[in-house]
């Protein structure tokens, strides 16, 4: 990875903004991610984060926390939260902006306990691929402190795939639907491409069940998006 994500949050927070990142995917054009986006407070959060964060409670783990604003928003309500991340520029950003304990880390390889686990702006994301859901989600369990919770975000793409009499055209001989290849670049560079998925509300409910985790649906966003909690 050359971290052209990190590089263009520490951009924006050096005060060296000059352009956007631009991302696509496998089944999507490219889209203009705009940098103050990604540097959001909390009334300019869609509404799943802002419920994601009122029900946050006790030490929390912030996973995949990009410029750190979810950590910021707890911490200043005196929540006990630690901020993790892949992208090294996104970490030195955030310890920049003030997030008190931040580290450069894949959350398979952490190993502390917590009351709350957050996975948002596509939590489901972070797991890339369906076959590895189920990992993700045994190491996620193991980290959840007794009565824990883990709170995350995705969409149901399902729509991607529609004509225009309502059809579904996906290949049925393809991965799950909501498997992408996702695409990035930034200042005329391009990332590696990585996977990304985005998980439909009864696929995740389905593979909770598998390895023992409850899972209800709390709130859905406007574009079929949706925030679980599972426990």
């Amino acid at each position: 990875m050359k971290d052209l994500f990190g590089k263009a949050l520490l951009d924006y927070q050096n005060g060296n903004y000059t352009e956007d990142l631009i991302t696509s995917t496998n089944i999507s054009d490219e889209d203009e991610l705009p940098l103050p986006y990604l540097f959001r407070g909390y009334k300019e959060m869609p509404k799943l984060e802002q419920k994601a964060l009122q029900l946050a409670k006790g030490k929390v783990l912030d996973v995949g926390c990009g410029s750190g604003n979810h950590s910021l928003y707890l911490q200043s309500k005196g929540i006990d939260v630690k901020a993790i991340d892949i992208s090294k520029g996104a970490i030195e950003v955030t310890k920049l902006r003030g997030v008190l304990n931040s580290e450069l880390k894949n959350v398979l390889d952490e190993t502390n306990t917590f009351d709350t686990i957050l996975l948002l702006m596509n939590g489901t994301g972070v797991f890339q691929k369906l076959s590895e859901v189920s990992r993700y989600l045994k190491h996620l369990k193991s980290l959840l402190k007794p009565h824990g919770q883990i709170l995350i975000d995705s969409s149901d793409i399902r729509y991607m795939y529609e004509d225009d009499d309502g059809g579904f055209w996906q290949d049925m001989n393809a991965n799950y639907y909501g498997e992408l290849d996702y695409f990035l670049s930034y200042k005329g560079e391009e990332e590696v491409p990585m996977k990304w998925l985005y998980l439909d509300f009864n696929t995740l409910l389905t593979a909770c069940k598998a390895v023992g985790l409850q899972c209800e649906l709390v709130i859905e966003g406007d574009h079929y998006d949706y925030l679980a909690r599972l426990s």
